[in-house]
């Protein structure tokens, strides 16, 4: 039970950081308003994934926390727990809301092929620091889950 346990709470974790990665260099490929509309589209899809993902990822987390019968005794684990929500706070809180109105602007837009304005390259640009930081936050928690260092 323990193997099948892991194995699921390893594709749970993967589930979340390859669309976690993939994404931002789907957006920043576009060149045209119409590409921006067509990568949006395209992660806005993808987007379920990681949902999916983390909600499997805490029941089989719980789940090998009940069986090992580890709890919260280990400090790589409260440590990775804690970064984990600090992660969805940045995610859900920093950069969903920028990305909602990133996304209104571009589907309101009437030009399929004309380049990106430069108020729109701005917006995206200011993401891109933030997503960094959950990017490097999310390998952190890979970090500590792999290596339990402390």
């Amino acid at each position: 039970m323990f193997g099948l346990l892991l194995v699921l709470h390893i594709l749970a974790a993967i589930a979340i950081i390859g669309p976690a990665f993939v994404t931002p260099i789907i957006r920043r490929s576009a060149r045209t308003i119409g590409q921006l509309r067509f990568a949006f589209g395209v992660t806005t899809k993808l987007a379920i994934i990681p949902k999916i993902g983390g909600a499997v990822l805490i029941i089989t987390g719980v789940w090998l926390m009940i069986i090992t019968k580890m709890g919260l005794s280990q400090m790589w684990l409260n440590v990775s727990i804690l970064l984990s929500l600090l992660m969805v706070v940045i995610i859900d809180g920093l950069i969903a809301p920028r990305m909602k109105k990133i996304i209104k602007i571009v589907s309101e837009s009437q030009d399929q092929g004309n380049e990106i304005p430069a108020e729109l390259v701005l917006l995206m640009k200011r993401i891109v620091p933030i997503e960094t930081a959950a990017q490097l936050l999310m390998i952190t928690i890979l970090v500590l889950m792999v290596v339990k260092p402390f």
